[in-house]
């Protein structure tokens, strides 16, 4: 096997429950560079794991390149579970690795109605190298249910400090530091 990693040409952009705006983190890569595609999903405000994984599935499957996650919040979960109950193996090849931001906790008292299928958590080692980033304020999950997710996983765990949800509200801008965990990942900066 190479030491090389694979040449990454496109990075899937999995946004969590009602989508990533104008001003969040995931819209902006996406605005910056090209190989950045948001997942469709297929109803915003009602999610159900099924759909979602469903929908992540056919994305992976339709990519002719290795692939790169950056996943906020339920994105997070949908990447959890599609890769540990979803992908087959051919599937699971193709991904290099996922940055996973702000995972939110089913059972956490602010975890939105509404919302259908995604507990309990997968607590199985992911199949592809992956950094959880969480912050000490977040209030759909904190810290200590994001370094249990980060440990079953296999994940890299990242702390931000007091950074809300780590969405737009949290004033990121372009995030070039979470842009740089992502590319550390797997090369995918041009």
């Amino acid at each position: 096997m190479s030491d090389q990693q694979p040449q990454v040409r496109k990075v899937l952009v999995l946004a969590g429950y009602q989508n990533s705006g104008v001003g969040h983190w995931q819209t902006r890569w996406e605005a910056l560079d090209p190989r950045f595609e948001r997942v469709q999903m297929t109803d915003w405000d009602h999610p159900a794991r099924d759909a979602w994984c469903r929908t992540l599935d056919a994305a992976v499957t339709a990519a002719d390149s290795p692939v790169l996650f950056a996943a906020h919040s339920l994105g997070c979960l949908t990447t959890a579970f599609w890769a540990t109950h979803y992908a087959s193996a051919a599937q699971l090849a193709k991904v290099v690795g996922a940055l996973l931001v702000a995972v939110p906790d089913p059972s956490g008292a602010h975890f939105p109605d509404g919302i259908s299928g995604f507990a309990p958590v997968p607590q199985s080692r992911l199949p592809f190298a992956s950094i959880v980033v969480a912050s000490s304020d977040d209030p759909y999950g904190g810290v200590p249910f994001s370094q249990t997710c980060a440990s079953a996983w296999g994940s890299r765990w990242i702390g931000v400090g007091d950074r809300g949800h780590i969405n737009a509200d949290s004033g990121l801008g372009d995030w070039d530091e979470g842009r740089a965990w992502l590319d550390s990942l797997g090369g995918a900066a041009g």
